[in-house]
């Protein structure tokens, strides 16, 4: 580690659970961001000012006047810019020292696995059920831990599924077969601060999975109450008749 890492990250190497060590880890790491819209805003700008080193994000769409309400890794000068380079823009703006990957495309599935089993993490900070379960069935092919996060409303909620484990559930274990998009914060609305307090949950999720430190939400879901301000906890097991992750699936190393 470089001197002016140990200066730009000593706020963390001071923790004793992370230390240098820890630090490093992160500094190794490569996290992929499927949405860079509320959720992957807050989530991406976190891992960037925490020293993740290689950022993937992911985002076919163009920012329009309407995210700025909440989406604000993006900027007014964004507007009609495609997401993932707006979001690179302000990602190497905070921290020059990681580098940034825009992907402003739609990842067919091959693309998707690809960039999976490329990352030590993944957090789907996307919008529709039918790309959630997409990027579960990915993550579960390559056991790559994945960090889930959605809002609408008032509303939010997390949950982490460490798929390197053999007894860790998945998405499709907690939603089993779920389908159509579900309601949208276009129709639905939603509050600006939910998405930043659920991004940034899926941030330190992330983090703690790279450094190992704490206990993540593996085997359960957070839900977030923003009107009542409430978080409440429900557990859930993996589903032995699960369709992406019943089945013996080979490791990420074999």
């Amino acid at each position: 580690m470089e001197v002016r890492d140990r200066s730009r990250y000593s706020r963390h190497i001071q923790l004793p659970q992370i230390g240098e060590a820890g630090q490093q880890r992160l500094l190794d790491s490569r996290v992929l961001i499927v949405g860079m819209g509320g959720l992957g805003s807050p989530a991406s700008m976190y891992l960037a000012s925490a020293g993740t080193g290689c950022l993937v994000v992911s985002d076919f769409d163009r920012v329009d006047e309407s995210n700025l309400q909440r989406q604000i890794v993006h900027t007014t000068e964004s507007i009609g810019r495609e997401k993932a380079f707006s979001a690179k823009a302000t990602l190497s703006a905070i921290n020059p020292e990681i580098e940034v990957i825009a992907l402003d495309w739609a990842l067919d599935t091959d693309e998707l696995r690809e960039q999976i089993d490329l990352a030590d993490v993944v957090l789907d900070c996307c919008d529709n059920f039918e790309t959630r379960f997409e990027i579960n069935e990915s993550c579960v092919q390559t056991r790559t831990p994945l960090v889930s996060g959605a809002a609408i409303r008032m509303d939010g909620q997390i949950s982490t599924y460490l798929l390197d484990r053999a007894d860790s559930p998945c998405y499709r274990c907690l939603y089993g077969e779920v389908s159509g998009s579900g309601e949208s914060c276009a129709l639905e609305g939603i509050m600006a601060p939910v998405v930043g307090v659920i991004g940034t949950i899926q941030a330190l999720e992330a983090i703690k999975i790279i450094t190992g430190v704490g206990k993540t939400l593996n085997g359960r879901l957070l839900l977030f109450d923003g009107a009542g301000l409430e978080f409440q906890i429900m557990t859930f097991r993996k589903d032995p008749d699960c369709s992406a992750c019943s089945s013996a699936i080979e490791s990420k190393s074999a």
